[in-house]
């Protein structure tokens, strides 16, 4: 299968090139920077989006809120926008937050009083391009993965518990999660839905 992953050189997006690529798959890891196997490649180029899809059966996203100084985070929402508008046919794949998962009616993570308000802000940008994924037409075929509402270095076990829209752990490795998009790839089991994932 021909896979693009915009984002591809970063943590989470490397890991998913890497899985992709570690069970045959055709990746093209896809950075605005480029670097050693890279396409450079910039996902508001909508005109790049469009024959990059035309060329690959799915497209994921692994782009996250910018943390460059003077940014706007909530700028992803339109990138994603852009992209749920120019792949056309092409299966999409959004690796997302965990911020928009839902933890009492009408309650969402990045929105509790607990929740880290050093993050807050990415989280609500990431839930805003959750939106904008579920918001789109019914001629896209989308799929966005929502992390456990912690996600970082650790062991690729290759298991892990998922859910909808409502936490199903604490935890898990940024390696798991690339396992669980990789295998929905696969294994398409949530065409136009929101999945999560934790730690089994």
């Amino acid at each position: 299968m021909k896979i693009a992953v915009y984002g591809g050189t970063g943590q989470v997006g490397s890991r998913i090139v890497a899985e992709a690529r570690g069970r045959g798959h055709d990746v093209t890891a896809l950075s605005r920077h480029g670097g050693a196997g890279v396409t450079v490649s910039d996902a508001a180029d909508l005109d790049q989006v469009r024959e990059i899809a035309a060329s690959h059966d799915v497209v994921v996203s692994a782009l996250g809120p910018s943390r460059v100084p003077g940014d706007d985070p909530s700028a992803l929402a339109d990138i994603v926008r852009g992209l749920t508008s120019a792949v056309g046919a092409t299966r999409l794949i959004v690796a997302g937050g965990a911020g928009s998962l839902v933890v009492a009616p009408g309650v969402r993570l990045f929105e509790t009083p607990d929740f880290p308000e050093i993050y807050r802000t990415e989280a609500r940008a990431t839930a805003e391009a959750f939106d904008a994924v579920r918001e789109a037409g019914p001629e896209l075929d989308w799929t966005y993965l929502s992390p456990a509402p912690e996600m970082g270095p650790g062991e690729r076990t290759g298991s892990y518990v998922s859910g909808l829209d409502e936490p199903v752990g604490n935890s898990i490795s940024f390696d798991d999660f690339a396992v669980a998009l990789v295998d929905e790839i696969e294994r398409p089991a949530h065409r136009r839905q929101r999945f999560t994932v934790a730690s089994s």
